[in-house]
């Protein structure tokens, strides 16, 4: 004999589908937000990237990076104008 009858369990199996499908809902619309925020994020990247360096900001060209050697030989890359972190 099942632990409870059928015609009680209909209840609970209906119930477990709702929320099941109430979590698969959420969790889309999270992915969904967080695919559309990536998607405008990449469309100020590539706007900054397109049109002619000279006419933006300063801060919004940026420097290039430049290969520095230290003192024991290893190279490294750094923002040219911007000194190497103390080790």
């Amino acid at each position: 004999m099942p632990a409870l009858p059928l015609d009680e369990a209909g209840k609970y199996v209906a119930g477990a589908y709702v929320v099941f499908l109430t979590l698969i809902l959420i969790y889309v619309a999270i992915i969904g937000a967080k695919v559309a925020r990536i998607e405008r994020e990449v469309s100020e990247l590539l706007d900054m990237t397109e049109g002619d360096p000279l006419q933006r900001e300063p801060e919004e060209v940026g420097q290039s990076p430049t290969v520095q050697e230290s003192r024991d030989g290893e190279q490294s890359t750094q923002r040219a104008g911007l000194e190497a972190p103390p080790r």
